[in-house]
């Protein structure tokens, strides 16, 4: 009868050897699951904040980049512009949403004057409540944007947004050509706004706005608003509803009297 041979120890040990390390080498590869950073917390009040001498650079916002109109849109623009200029020289102050108790709409209704802006982080949308003339914008998270073209065109459009690390990236077309546009520069239907909003210190809040327009803007242009946190505060409503003013025939604003 034929006996097997015993194996020993080392022997075992050189064969089990290429096992052990598969098995170490497969270990290594698979990398643990990549933990996603929670969205920062930008929930609560926000007002605009004032880049001076002073300010301390780390927090200012950057100057914003130049503007350049095609041609036609440019002409019209700056005849505009003079024109505006010399009603107000003559004390006639030209036509504006304010006089008209119109909203401002996107862009303009993130920064108007010293009025707060809200942020309300919930599952799956991001809402923005401007004091001045209570206006709203909703932010659909994790969504595709829509076609321009299926876009009901209005004063705020539609956003969508997703968080790029600690940065809330929106996006937002369909605002109607009849909204006055960043400086009051005129747009298009085609108008898309890009927005990357980001915390550069904790209590202070920067909104970094790229316009793009291809039928009127030669290249796009770019701004960024600052704001700094309220704690604590409670927006108050804004109705324009006492207003005297208003425009006569001949388009100049004029002043309600009396009561009348």
């Amino acid at each position: 009868m034929r006996r097997r041979g015993r194996i020993s120890g080392s022997e075992a040990g050189t064969r089990r050897a290429p096992l052990i390390t598969l098995v170490l080498v497969a270990t290594t590869l698979v990398a643990p699951a990549a933990q996603t950073a929670p969205a920062p917390d930008i929930t609560g009040a926000w007002v605009p904040l004032a880049a001076g001498r002073g300010t301390d650079p780390s927090i200012a916002p950057p100057p914003p980049g130049p503007v350049r109109l095609k041609a036609p849109y440019a002409a019209d623009f700056e005849a505009r512009r003079q024109a505006d200029a010399e009603a107000t020289k003559r004390g006639e102050p030209p036509v504006s949403d304010a006089v008209l108790c119109s909203p401002y709409g996107m862009p303009r209704m993130m920064s108007v004057a010293t009025y707060p802006v809200e942020f309300l982080q919930t599952p799956g949308q991001i809402t923005i409540v401007t004091e001045a003339f209570s206006e709203i914008r909703r932010v659909f998270m994790n969504q595709p944007q829509l076609p321009i073209d299926e876009v009901p065109p209005g004063y705020y459009g539609h956003s969508v947004g997703r968080w790029d690390g600690g940065t809330l990236v929106i996006d937002t077309v369909g605002i109607k050509p009849t909204v006055p546009g960043y400086q009051n520069l005129p747009h298009s239907d085609r108008m898309r706004i890009v927005e990357r909003v980001r915390l550069v210190a904790p209590d202070v809040l920067h909104d970094q706005v790229t316009i793009e327009d291809p039928v009127v803007l030669e290249q796009p242009v770019t701004y960024t608003l600052a704001y700094r946190r309220m704690p604590g505060y409670k927006m108050v409503e804004f109705v324009c509803e006492n207003n005297r003013e208003y425009v006569d025939a001949q388009g100049k604003v004029r002043m309600r009297l009396g009561g009348r």
